[in-house]
C-alpha cells in the first residue's frame, strides 16, 4: 500500500516536480523503511512502554531526507554507470532529467533540513546524523575500489540506530545492547542488499564494478544464510541486556523463520525475485519491531 501511495503522489505531480521525486526515490519507499526500521527498533528498546509519537514522526521525516539526499548524490556519481544499466537508464540525472548542479543543490537542501528536523529532537541526534554524511558520500565509489560495497552501506545504514538511541535517550553513549542493534541491522542491510545487487550483476560484470553478487556468486544463499543468524542473535542479544520479556524472542524468532525462508524461496538468477525479496525484507523488519513492544508488556 504504500508503494501505491508513494507512487501515485509521484505520478499526479507537475512534471518539474516529479524529476526531482523520482530522485529521491519517493516512488519507491522501501529503501526509506529499511534505512528507518533500525531507528525505530533503537527507540522500542530505550523508550519502554512509551516512546515520544513526536520522535518517532521526526524520525521518519529524517530519513526520508536524508535517503532522498543520499540517493541524489549516488545519482551524481554513478550517471556514467546508470547510462549503461537498462534498470536505471531512466533516473534523472543519468537522463539528463535533472542537471548534476541542481540535483547536488536537492541533495544538500534536503541533508540540512534533515538536520534540523532532528534537532528538534535533540541537537546529540542531528550531531550524530551529521557525522554519518561523509560516509554516505563514499559509499557511491566504493563499488569501484571496495571489493564488498554491501557491507560499507551496512556501516552507513546502521547508523540510524544510532540516531534513534540518541534521539529517544538524549545522549550520544552507547550501551552494549544498542551495539546488538547495529550489528543485527548492519547485517540485515547486507542481506537485502546483496539480493538487491543480483538484479544487476551481469551489467556489474560487463561495466568492470564490484557487487556483493559477483563477490558471493553460487555462494550468496550460504553467506546469506550465516549473516541471518547474525542478524538475529544481535537484536535478540540486544533485547536480553535489557531484560525483554518472553514475547520478544517468540516474535524475533519467528521473524528469523520469515526471513530464513525469504532466502529460501528467492530466485537470484531473476530481477523480478530478487526485486520482490528485497521488499519483502521490510516485513522482517517490522516483525522485530512488534517483538521488541509486545516485549515490554510481557
Amino acid at each position: 500500500m504504500l508503494h501505491e501511495i508513494s507512487a501515485g503522489v509521484v505520478t499526479k505531480s507537475p512534471a518539474s516536480v516529479r524529476a526531482y521525486l523520482l530522485l529521491m526515490r519517493l516512488d519507491r519507499p522501501t529503501g526509506y523503511v529499511l534505512y528507518l526500521l533500525p531507528g525505530l527498533w533503537a527507540v522500542a528498546l530505550s523508550s519502554g512502554r512509551r516512546p515520544d509519537p513526536l520522535v518517532v514522526v521526526l524520525l521518519a521525516i529524517a530519513a526520508v531526507l536524508v535517503r532522498g539526499a543520499a540517493c541524489a548524490v549516488n545519482d551524481v556519481i554513478d550517471r556514467d554507470v546508470d547510462a549503461r544499466v537498462a534498470r536505471t537508464v531512466s533516473r534523472p540525472v543519468a537522463s539528463g532529467t535533472v542537471s548534476v548542479k541542481n540535483a547536488l543543490l536537492f541533495a544538500a537542501a534536503q541533508a540540512v533540513v534533515a538536520l534540523l528536523v532532528l534537532a528538534v529532537v535533540n541537537v546529540e541526534t542531528a550531531l550524530v546524523a551529521a557525522a554519518s554524511y561523509p560516509l554516505i558520500v563514499a559509499y557511491p565509489y566504493m563499488k569501484r575500489i571496495f571489493f564488498w560495497p554491501s557491507a560499507f552501506l551496512a556501516l552507513v545504514m546502521s547508523v540510524y540506530a544510532l540516531i534513534g538511541w540518541t534521539a529517544a535517550t538524549g545522549s550520544a553513549g552507547y550501551p552494549l545492547a544498542v551495539c546488538g542493534l547495529y550489528a543485527g541491522g548492519a547485517f540485515w542491510t547486507v542481506i537485502h542488499d546483496t539480493i538487491y545487487s543480483h538484479q544487476d550483476k551481469e551489467y556489474d560484470r560487463q561495466i568492470g564494478v564490484k557487487s556483493s553478487a559477483l563477490l558471493f556468486g553460487k555462494a550468496t544463499k550460504a553467506w546469506l544464510a550465516l549473516f541471518a543468524a547474525i542478524s538475529v542473535g544481535g537484536v535478540l542479544w540486544a533485547g536480553a541486556l535489557v531484560s525483554m520479556g518472553w514475547a520478544f524472542y517468540l516474535v524475533v524468532a519467528l521473524a528469523g523463520i520469515y526471513l530464513s525462508s525469504l532466502l529460501v524461496r528467492v530466485d537470484l538468477d531473476d530481477p523480478k525475485s530478487c526485486w520482490d525479496a528485497f521488499v519483502s525484507n521490510t516485513y522482517f523488519g517490522w516483525l522485530v519491531l512488534a517483538g521488541m513492544v509486545a516485549g515490554q508488556f510481557t
